[in-house]
């Protein structure tokens, strides 16, 4: 079974859920189902029921912050589980672009995915003067584009809810 996109009250989203939980705060009047699957049912030994995959809540509920929490995990989600210097899946680690004998901080803008390879090759030298170039900048996801570009969970039914990755980097 897959996962379902939670939306708070205003439609914005929450979080992404298990199906069985989705269900239940469905269930028990708490949310209502935005979209079903097509393909996919929830059975008991007398019912059927569509499997929910974008629920909204029917009560606001207060987050202070919605990040995402900047992890070695998280860092590898966005990076694609790929070296940002040479491309490979192979023993991947976590590199300090500006290095950290020099200054860099450990963030969202200086981290990036790296093989031990590059990262040794690398040493204590920016980038430039390692002569070696990242395939992307390091940055910091927003919640929004860490759920529908990152987590490899989107749904098609969650893109009206997450915005299209066109509107998102214009």
């Amino acid at each position: 079974m897959g996962k379902v996109l939670v939306l708070n009250q205003d439609y914005s989203a929450l979080s992404v859920c298990t199906v069985p939980k989705a269900f239940l705060l469905v269930y028990m009047n708490k949310a209502e189902m935005l979209a079903e699957s097509s393909s996919d049912y929830l059975r008991t030994v007398s019912s059927e029921y569509p499997s929910p995959v974008v629920i909204r809540l029917n009560r606001y509920i207060h987050l202070p912050y919605r990040g995402v929490v900047m992890t070695r995990h998280n860092i590898f989600k966005r990076d694609g589980n790929r070296c940002q210097y040479c491309g490979t899946h192979d023993n991947l680690t976590l590199d300090h672009v500006i290095p950290k004998s020099r200054g860099g901080k450990t963030n969202w803008d200086n981290l990036s995915t790296a093989c031990k390879r590059c990262n040794s090759k690398k040493g204590d030298h920016t980038p430039e003067e390692a002569g070696m170039f990242l395939r992307q900048r390091p940055f910091r996801p927003s919640f929004l584009m860490f759920i529908r570009d990152f987590s490899g969970l989107a749904d098609e039914n969650w893109l009206p809810y997450l915005g299209s990755r066109e509107r998102a980097r214009s």
